[in-house]
Protein backbone atom coordinates (compact mmCIF):
# COMPACT_ATOMS: atom_id res chain seq x y z
CA UNK A 1 0.00 0.00 0.00
CA UNK A 2 1.60 3.34 -1.11
CA UNK A 3 1.82 5.41 2.05
CA UNK A 4 0.98 9.89 1.24
CA UNK A 5 4.75 11.92 0.75
CA UNK A 6 1.87 14.44 2.81
CA UNK A 7 2.48 14.73 6.74
CA UNK A 8 -0.25 13.57 8.61
CA UNK A 9 -0.94 17.17 9.87
CA UNK A 10 -1.50 19.06 6.20
CA UNK A 11 -3.56 15.69 5.36
CA UNK A 12 -6.07 16.58 8.13
CA UNK A 13 -6.30 20.22 7.24
CA UNK A 14 -6.86 19.01 3.55
CA UNK A 15 -9.67 17.49 4.76
CA UNK A 16 -10.81 19.85 7.67
CA UNK A 17 -10.93 22.53 4.22
CA UNK A 18 -12.87 20.09 2.16
CA UNK A 19 -15.31 19.44 5.06
CA UNK A 20 -15.70 23.13 5.55
CA UNK A 21 -16.59 23.26 1.61
CA UNK A 22 -19.13 20.83 1.26
CA UNK A 23 -20.75 22.43 4.45
CA UNK A 24 -21.41 25.78 2.06
CA UNK A 25 -23.44 23.21 -0.45
CA UNK A 26 -25.42 22.17 2.60
CA UNK A 27 -26.02 25.40 3.66
CA UNK A 28 -27.53 26.60 0.73
CA UNK A 29 -29.71 23.60 0.40
CA UNK A 30 -30.80 24.27 4.40
CA UNK A 31 -29.49 20.31 5.03
CA UNK A 32 -27.70 19.21 7.61
CA UNK A 33 -24.70 16.61 7.81
CA UNK A 34 -25.81 13.12 8.62
CA UNK A 35 -29.17 13.59 10.85
CA UNK A 36 -30.87 10.73 9.98
CA UNK A 37 -34.50 10.30 9.87
CA UNK A 38 -35.84 9.63 13.71
CA UNK A 39 -32.38 11.16 15.67
CA UNK A 40 -32.65 14.96 16.96
CA UNK A 41 -30.89 17.72 15.78
CA UNK A 42 -29.65 20.36 18.82
CA UNK A 43 -28.01 23.26 17.14
CA UNK A 44 -25.29 25.32 18.85
CA UNK A 45 -23.94 28.12 16.86
CA UNK A 46 -26.67 31.09 17.97
CA UNK A 47 -24.01 32.81 20.37
CA UNK A 48 -21.38 33.27 17.87
CA UNK A 49 -23.12 34.82 14.54
CA UNK A 50 -23.46 38.19 15.38
CA UNK A 51 -19.77 37.86 15.92
CA UNK A 52 -19.23 35.84 12.67
CA UNK A 53 -21.04 38.11 10.26
CA UNK A 54 -19.63 41.48 11.76
CA UNK A 55 -15.96 39.87 11.09
CA UNK A 56 -17.25 38.87 8.04
CA UNK A 57 -18.52 42.38 7.07
CA UNK A 58 -15.26 43.96 8.07
CA UNK A 59 -13.63 42.03 5.72
CA UNK A 60 -15.64 42.32 2.97
CA UNK A 61 -15.03 45.83 3.74
CA UNK A 62 -11.82 45.55 3.94
CA UNK A 63 -11.65 44.07 0.72
CA UNK A 64 -13.06 46.70 -1.03
CA UNK A 65 -10.56 48.97 0.10
CA UNK A 66 -7.26 47.07 -0.55
CA UNK A 67 -8.52 46.72 -3.77
CA UNK A 68 -8.92 49.64 -4.69
CA UNK A 69 -5.21 51.02 -3.09
CA UNK A 70 -4.17 48.36 -4.97
CA UNK A 71 -6.26 48.78 -8.46
CA UNK A 72 -2.88 50.41 -10.56
CA UNK A 73 -0.88 46.72 -9.83
CA UNK A 74 -2.40 43.51 -11.05
CA UNK A 75 -0.40 41.02 -10.20
CA UNK A 76 -0.35 42.62 -6.92
CA UNK A 77 -4.11 42.73 -6.61
CA UNK A 78 -5.11 39.44 -7.97
CA UNK A 79 -3.00 38.29 -5.15
CA UNK A 80 -4.35 40.10 -2.46
CA UNK A 81 -7.78 39.40 -3.95
CA UNK A 82 -7.67 36.22 -4.14
CA UNK A 83 -6.09 36.02 -0.26
CA UNK A 84 -8.88 38.58 1.16
CA UNK A 85 -12.43 36.52 -0.44
CA UNK A 86 -10.51 33.53 1.11
CA UNK A 87 -10.72 34.87 4.36
CA UNK A 88 -14.60 35.54 4.14
CA UNK A 89 -14.91 32.35 3.08
CA UNK A 90 -12.83 31.11 6.33
CA UNK A 91 -14.87 33.73 8.42
CA UNK A 92 -17.84 32.74 7.22
CA UNK A 93 -17.07 28.54 6.90
CA UNK A 94 -17.32 28.77 11.08
CA UNK A 95 -20.78 29.77 11.32
CA UNK A 96 -21.86 27.98 8.17
CA UNK A 97 -20.42 24.22 9.61
CA UNK A 98 -21.67 24.83 12.57
CA UNK A 99 -25.64 25.61 11.38
CA UNK A 100 -25.06 22.00 8.67
CA UNK A 101 -23.45 20.20 12.08
CA UNK A 102 -25.11 20.05 14.98
CA UNK A 103 -25.32 17.67 17.67
CA UNK A 104 -27.21 14.97 17.49
CA UNK A 105 -29.40 12.37 19.52
CA UNK A 106 -29.28 8.84 17.90
CA UNK A 107 -31.22 6.08 19.86
CA UNK A 108 -27.29 4.61 21.35
CA UNK A 109 -25.50 7.91 20.37
CA UNK A 110 -24.60 11.48 21.20
CA UNK A 111 -22.58 13.12 18.48
CA UNK A 112 -21.09 15.67 19.32
CA UNK A 113 -20.05 18.69 17.08
CA UNK A 114 -18.01 21.76 16.27
CA UNK A 115 -18.26 23.01 13.14
CA UNK A 116 -15.73 20.58 10.53
CA UNK A 117 -13.14 20.39 13.83
CA UNK A 118 -14.85 18.27 16.11
CA UNK A 119 -17.30 15.22 15.86
CA UNK A 120 -17.14 13.14 19.52
CA UNK A 121 -19.39 10.41 19.53
CA UNK A 122 -20.39 9.72 23.21
CA UNK A 123 -21.89 6.37 23.84
CA UNK A 124 -25.46 6.97 26.12
CA UNK A 125 -24.13 3.71 27.69
CA UNK A 126 -21.05 5.50 28.75
CA UNK A 127 -22.87 9.25 30.35
CA UNK A 128 -22.69 8.99 34.13
CA UNK A 129 -24.03 12.75 34.38
CA UNK A 130 -25.55 15.40 32.75
CA UNK A 131 -25.52 19.23 33.89
CA UNK A 132 -26.95 22.00 33.01
CA UNK A 133 -24.63 24.91 33.59
CA UNK A 134 -22.85 27.85 32.14
CA UNK A 135 -19.14 28.23 31.99
CA UNK A 136 -17.77 31.14 30.65
CA UNK A 137 -14.37 29.86 29.11
CA UNK A 138 -10.88 31.35 30.99
CA UNK A 139 -13.23 32.16 33.92
CA UNK A 140 -12.25 29.23 36.02
CA UNK A 141 -8.50 29.04 35.28
CA UNK A 142 -7.16 25.92 33.57
CA UNK A 143 -8.93 23.31 31.94
CA UNK A 144 -7.82 19.84 33.18
CA UNK A 145 -6.04 17.34 30.37
CA UNK A 146 -9.28 15.50 30.83
CA UNK A 147 -12.00 18.17 30.24
CA UNK A 148 -13.08 18.44 26.53
CA UNK A 149 -14.51 22.09 26.23
CA UNK A 150 -16.30 22.70 23.10
CA UNK A 151 -17.48 26.54 23.48
CA UNK A 152 -19.00 28.66 21.90
CA UNK A 153 -19.40 32.00 21.97
CA UNK A 154 -16.85 31.38 24.60
CA UNK A 155 -19.23 29.68 26.69
CA UNK A 156 -20.70 26.19 27.14
CA UNK A 157 -23.96 25.57 28.84
CA UNK A 158 -24.21 21.69 29.50
CA UNK A 159 -21.60 19.34 31.10
CA UNK A 160 -21.29 15.56 30.53
CA UNK A 161 -19.62 13.36 32.63
CA UNK A 162 -18.60 9.70 31.62
CA UNK A 163 -18.32 6.47 33.32
CA UNK A 164 -15.08 5.75 31.40
CA UNK A 165 -12.70 7.62 29.27
CA UNK A 166 -13.11 8.52 25.22
CA UNK A 167 -10.56 9.07 23.42
CA UNK A 168 -10.19 12.60 21.49
CA UNK A 169 -8.54 12.83 18.55
CA UNK A 170 -8.34 16.71 17.85
CA UNK A 171 -7.78 18.44 14.12
CA UNK A 172 -4.01 17.71 13.64
CA UNK A 173 -4.37 14.59 15.10
CA UNK A 174 -2.89 15.01 18.38
CA UNK A 175 -5.68 12.02 20.79
CA UNK A 176 -6.08 12.56 24.64
CA UNK A 177 -8.04 10.49 27.00
CA UNK A 178 -11.36 12.62 27.90
CA UNK A 179 -13.98 11.82 31.08
CA UNK A 180 -16.06 14.90 31.34
CA UNK A 181 -17.34 16.76 28.29
CA UNK A 182 -18.96 20.72 28.01
CA UNK A 183 -20.50 21.94 25.23
CA UNK A 184 -22.99 24.23 24.46
CA UNK A 185 -26.72 23.79 22.92
CA UNK A 186 -29.48 26.39 22.04
CA UNK A 187 -31.91 24.50 23.10
CA UNK A 188 -29.61 23.46 26.43
CA UNK A 189 -32.62 22.32 28.53
CA UNK A 190 -34.71 20.05 25.82
CA UNK A 191 -31.09 18.52 24.83
CA UNK A 192 -30.93 17.71 28.73
CA UNK A 193 -34.36 16.41 29.40
CA UNK A 194 -33.64 14.35 26.09
CA UNK A 195 -30.78 12.90 27.41
CA UNK A 196 -31.87 11.92 30.93
CA UNK A 197 -34.35 10.30 29.67
CA UNK A 198 -32.46 7.59 27.47
CA UNK A 199 -29.65 7.52 29.90
CA UNK A 200 -32.30 6.77 32.11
Amino acid sequence: MTRSLLPEWVRRLAAHEARMLKSFGLWITRRQYQVQPGERAFGYASPQAAMVYGLAFVCVVETIGVSFLVRDWPAVHAVLLFLDVYTVVQVLGIQVTAVTRPHVLTPDTLRLRAGARVDLAVPLTHIAAIRRELKFQGAGGTVPDDVLELSVGSQTSLTVELTEPLTHVQLLGKRREVTVVRFHADESGELAKALRAVVA
